[in-house]
């Protein structure tokens, strides 16, 4: 569904994007891991071209299917589940990227297994996502992802599979001449915006639209980030709050699919921080399950925001990554529940040990799961001066 010259202009994107949220440049013989589903096997063929002519040493991995992964979810003893193969540990280490090329063929294949047992696998992989966490930190490693079109997204979004693949090549600007520029551009007019936020010193934040009445605190030596290369696409600019700080209600109008469930029509409750009352209007056990996690998965790690300025996403997709950068005339918010970001630290990353964190508030928890709002909405500022600044409305950053 997405040409052979569509294909090729994604992989210099995706190599754009690999490149642009490593802080380090990448030097020959560095390591770089490929992962990806069987229907992106083409996209992950012309990478390995691509990283074997820059002297990079590409790593490629096949995803689980649905049935593998539901073998292992639902056949697995206590310590299959937590088992971790000999030398993943050493691989994540030494690796010095990561491109994920994700095309899901199921989207509810886990909705009969115990969110309990998919909870303990991740619990049990949380170090490796630590160690890689903390390279990135220091400027060694860097990663990037991106979506390629299944019949299964289609069905789950109601568009046909060519119109769910052209809305990706909207998305990632594949159908410009040469999508690097755009994103290059866009690149460009997020680090204005960025540096304007940052510029602000701002107490708290209120985020109203007809469901939300929501007061998130930054906390300190915080800094807004995104539009890093990290996700193709990526429009949303993010920090990670002092969770401690988040009281109100929060509603995720968008559809959710996660670990093969569906949820829809969440609402969230925090008081001094936490979640205390989960509603939805499907899959509620698991939402709570997932809160249950561990001791950090029911408090806030993200808040973001995406201008529709730069989005072209204007229909559900069924996947987050797309969901979360979604533009059309209100553009989004998302939280997640769950994991900080340490990226959003405003300082020197080797300050940012576990001990500081805690102290700052921000959350750790083995859980990051994004939530998305696409209401009418607005974001208000309240300085550490007493005034009060708008800084998101219809859709856009009020600079």
């Amino acid at each position: 569904m997405i040409t052979k010259e569509k294909l090729e202009k994604y992989a210099d994107v995706l190599l754009w994007g690999l490149r642009t949220a490593r802080a380090e440049k990448y030097r020959r013989g560095d390591i770089v891991l490929v992962r990806y589903d069987r229907a992106a096997v083409a996209l992950a063929e012309i990478l390995q071209g691509r990283l074997l002519d820059r002297g990079l040493n590409p790593v490629l991995r096949g995803g689980l299917t649905p049935l593998m992964e539901h073998n292992f979810y639902g056949k697995s003893n206590r310590r299959q589940l937590t088992f971790v193969a000999p030398g993943e540990k050493e691989l994540c280490e030494n690796l010095h990227g990561t491109i994920s090329l994700l095309a899901p063929e199921s989207l509810t294949h886990l909705s009969d297994i115990d969110p309990r047992r998919i909870g303990k696998a991740a619990v049990a992989r949380k170090y490796l996502r630590d160690i890689l966490q903390e390279r990135e930190d220091f400027g060694t490693f860097g990663w990037t992802l991106c979506m390629m079109p299944t019949d299964e997204l289609a069905r789950q979004a109601a568009l046909t599979t060519r119109q769910y693949a052209n809305q990706i090549v909207q998305a990632c600007y594949l159908d410009k001449p040469d999508p690097v520029r755009e994103w290059k551009s866009i690149h460009r007019k997020a680090i204005r915006i960025k540096k304007w936020l940052n510029s602000l010193d701002v107490q708290q934040l209120h985020v109203e639209s007809r469901h939300i009445d929501l007061r998130i605190r930054p906390g300190e030596k915080r800094k807004w980030v995104g539009i890093s290369g990290h996700n193709i696409p990526s429009f949303e600019i993010f920090l990670s709050p002092d969770w401690r700080g988040t009281e109100g209600v929060y509603y995720a109008n968008l559809p959710s699919f996660r670990s093969g469930n569906y949820v829809k029509g969440v609402r969230l409750t925090f008081k001094r921080g936490s979640v205390v009352a989960v509603e939805a209007q499907k899959g509620r056990d698991f939402v709570a399950k997932q809160l249950s996690m561990d001791s950090g998965a029911n408090r806030v790690g993200e808040f973001s925001l995406t201008d529709k300025r730069f989005s072209r996403i204007n229909r559900f997709m069924a996947n987050t990554l797309f969901d979360e950068n979604f533009g059309g005339k209100e553009g989004n918010c998302h939280l997640a529940v769950g994991a900080s970001y340490s990226d959003t630290f405003d300082g020197d990353p080797q300050e940012l040990t576990k001990g500081r964190k805690k102290e700052l508030g921000f959350n750790d928890s083995a859980l990051h799961w994004d939530l998305v709002n696409t209401e009418p909405k607005r974001v208000t500022a309240l300085l550490q001066n007493g005034k009060q600044k708008v800084i998101y409305e219809k859709g856009m950053f009020v600079l």
